[in-house]
């Protein structure tokens, strides 16, 4: 253990080149001959298909884990066998994956091989910040080297297919899979999207390095009711596509082979049984050309719904466009009744099985059915000396510092150093949720990188402290999925006093506060969304002592700290780092790394403004700019008698350890017309004492419209390195591709009229420049 944590402080190796970044569609491979060729090889096969086995290409099973040698004498073994399975999904390793291949290839009737699934959503073994964290680096090169690296080893450990990317917008932090999404705007979800599916399919699925990716929630999973997961959705269409679709449709224009259907309901439809959603606005709008699979139990879910018996939603889901059933085998166990009963017809059934098979031979797998896993060079691999330096980096550059009052970081490197919280030495919980195939024993925790990185020049003392909370039963649930919390026994008194004793002997405290990993993630909706109160009180009591505090924040999403911000000298939200986090954080807490993340996502003052996001639209009684800054309530006028409407910290909000000064925006033509494009510059000056890297962001205002349009608009970001003192002129090209949206009538177009181009470090902190731009 002693001999990996070391290795991990070697300094940061080079990333991947920039000519290995992808920029372009997957499938600009895929010529028209390619394309005959595929269709023609399909024809055949089908042509000799049984209905069952087609059938059979439809379902999705999970295998559990089991030996190799159990892999044809098990159930689904012998499903596999009969060609009644078209994948699986969550097995693990390259010798088990074989395994189970060999049975289809060698064992059923036409050797039609299978599509091996896992959740590979940041990260494989060496895993990533978690993709909220992700997002808050607001870096296009990282995000889709990250998903690179999953890619590479996942494929040679036998997975050839991803449940990733989650790209599903929110505005409500209760939801606690903000934790596996981007946050909450259109914009920058549908760069984080397109850059996923081009890190995991890279251009040409055929690749043995290359998976297949899969967009989820096909669709607005991330907006419903009162923040409860799986719950009821209910929105207009003008706000599905200019505020919702936008991610989804970048994965599809992106060339992504697969489609989750989401759990919630559209048009008072299940997404899952909904024909416009998965036929009309995916296929017959958007061309996505792939196939479409349920989420788990999708169709089996149905029924509760309130859609019918289990044949009725396994018809349902069919003719709505739905081509993979995951687990429920309500296609497996109803479809062929349906046929005979002329509930579904045999087309719709030769369209999945068609779907299914495609994705197959673009894989490659008809031609080597065994490319995806290979033990020895899954040795060499996963979890990689390689790989972990570009995870570090990664999850160094994803840290958001929140605050920094008299400059506590970056910390000395002498002194004596109290480093205090319920995870500081918790290894398990330091990749958060949906880290399916992480190796967490081997995760490095907080104390661990410590020492790793500068415990030759700094003393470091620990101490718990507290517990994530009071309430032990609670506690329990949030260690799910085997997460420990290693809840201490001793009285809160005992833990207090000893905290309190270690800061007193130190010189400044680090203290690490905040969730547990499975705190967020899938049903882990929170009815508050505050610090448990046990940290809280930790954080007070060492308030007393005088020491400087500088607080790192583990979450998986937007928290309310109106009541602790105040409290310590600094806050660095680290969210939850990956396998390297003790590493990355010791980088940004001693400033190897200079801290340039921005939230991706608003930080509310209270739950009670709750939905809150920066790109809201006015109403028709506004505050006044000058109350709205002071939060003075003004009756009559749209607030809250008992708060602000402004955020606790911004979208686009990050500090860095150094300054940047931005000069007014300079505008090319402040009258364009028609189909110019225009260029907006400001010149960025690094003014502080520190080299860093910022995030120029570009946001639009349209100020007339024919609907209602928000107070603004992300719609570009740059992110620069400046070295102290140095100068930069950023320029953003603006056409009227930026000012599109979605009408009334669903007509993506633009409009004439003014426009405010608004460029700064963060949504609330803009300069202004207008023009007037007609047709």
């Amino acid at each position: 253990m002693k001999k990996l944590i070391i290795l991990a402080a070697i300094a940061l190796s080079p990333v991947f080149s920039a000519q290995e970044m992808v920029d372009k569609p997957v499938q600009s491979y895929q010529t028209a001959q390619y394309q005959a060729k595929k269709k023609a090889f399909v024809d055949n096969l089908l042509s000799k298909m049984t209905l069952d086995e087609k059938i059979g290409q439809l379902n999705l099973p999970t295998s559990g884990d089991f030996t190799t040698g159990m892999a044809q004498s098990s159930d689904i073994g012998k499903k596999v066998e009969q060609g009644l399975v078209g994948g699986l999904f969550n097995i693990k390793g390259a010798d088990k994956i074989k395994a189970v291949q060999k049975v289809a290839i060698e064992k059923s009737r036409l050797k039609i091989p299978m599509i091996f699934g896992m959740d590979v959503i940041h990260g494989y073994e060496t895993t990533f910040p978690i993709p909220l964290g992700l997002a808050a680096s607001w870096d296009m090169n990282l995000v889709q080297q990250s998903a690179r690296v999953a890619a590479k080893e996942a494929a040679s450990d036998g997975i050839n297919w991803t449940f990733s990317p989650m790209v599903d917008i929110s505005r409500e932090p209760r939801w606690g899979r903000v934790s596996e999404g981007s946050g909450e705007d259109p914009y920058l979800g549908s760069e984080i999207s397109k850059n996923m599916v081009y890190g995991y399919q890279g251009k040409d699925l055929a690749n043995g390095t290359n998976i297949l990716a899969c967009v989820k929630h096909f669709a607005l999973y991330g907006a419903g009711e009162s923040g409860r997961d799986y719950n009821t959705v209910d929105m207009s269409h003008v706000r599905m596509f200019n505020e919702y679709f936008p991610p989804y449709k970048a994965a599809v224009d992106a060339g992504v082979a697969s489609v989750m259907a989401s759990f919630n309901e559209v048009d008072g439809v299940p997404a899952t049984g909904n024909r416009w959603l998965q036929t009309e606005v995916l296929r017959n709008q958007w061309k996505f050309k792939g196939f479409v699979v349920t989420d788990y139990t999708g169709i089996n879910e149905m029924v509760d719904h309130g859609m019918g018996d289990l044949q009725q939603v396994s018809a349902l889901a069919l003719k709505a466009g739905v081509d993979m059933d995951m687990v429920g085998e309500g296609f497996l166990t109803t479809l062929k009744k349906s046929l005979s009963e002329g509930k579904v017809t045999q087309a719709e059934i030769d369209t999945a099985a068609r779907r299914v098979l495609e994705a197959k031979y673009d894989l490659g797998l008809f031609d080597n059915p065994y490319k995806h896993g290979d033990a020895k060079l899954a040795a060499k691999e996963v979890y990689s000396m390689e790989n972990r330096n570009i995870a570090r980096n990664v999850a160094a550059q994803s840290m958001v510092l929140l605050k920094n009052e008299n400059q506590v970081l970056p910390l000395k490197k002498s002194g004596t150093v109290a480093v205090i919280g319920p995870l500081v030495n918790n290894s398990i919980n330091m990749s958060g949720t949906w880290s399916v195939a992480t190796k967490h024993n081997v995760s490095v925790n907080l104390m661990q990188g410590l020492q790793a990185n500068y415990g030759k020049e700094v003393k470091f003392l620990s101490a718990k402290g507290a517990n994530i909370d009071y309430n032990a039963k609670l506690e329990e649930i949030y260690a799910a999925h085997g997460k420990k919390t290693d809840r201490d026994n001793r009285s809160k008194e005992e833990l207090l006093k000893e905290a309190v004793d270690i800061a007193n002997k130190a010189d400044v405290i680090v203290l690490a506060i905040g969730e547990s990993a499975e705190m967020s993630g899938e049903s882990s909706s929170r009815s508050e969304i505050t610090i448990p109160q046990s940290q809280v009180d930790l954080l007070n009591e060492l308030k007393k002592t005088g020491k400087p505090i500088a607080m790192i924040l583990f979450t998986g999403r937007p928290l309310a700290l109106t009541n602790v911000k105040d409290t310590p000298d600094a806050i660095l939200n680290a969210w939850f780092p990956g396998s390297e986090a003790g590493n990355a954080m010791a980088d940004v807490l001693f400033g190897k790394v200079n801290p340039s993340g921005k939230l991706p996502m608003t930080f509310p003052r209270s739950l009670g403004q709750v939905p809150i996001y920066y790109n809201a639209k006015n109403t028709g009684r506004p505050l006044d700019q000058k109350l709205t800054d002071k939060c003075e309530y003004q009756r009559f006028r749209s607030n809250y008698m008992d708060e602000c409407n402004t955020p606790l910290y911004s979208f686009g909000y990050g500090l860095s350890y150094t300054k940047f000064n931005y000069s007014d925006i300079s505008v090319s033509n402040a009258n364009p017309k028609g189909d110019q494009a225009i260029q907006a510059s400001v010149t960025v000056t690094n003014t502080g004492n520190y080299d860093g890297a910022e995030v120029v962001q570009l946001y639009i205002r349209d100020m007339v419209g024919s609907i209602t349009r928000p107070v603004k608009e992300l719609k570009g970001f740059q992110k620069i390195f400046l070295k102290k003192g140095e100068s930069k002129k950023v320029t953003f090209d603006i056409t009227p591709e930026n000012l599109k949206f979605y009408n009334g009538e669903l007509k993506y177009d633009w409009e004439s009229g003014d426009f405010d181009l608004m460029i700064g470090t963060s949504s609330d902190d803009v300069k202004h420049s207008k023009i007037n731009w007609t047709k």
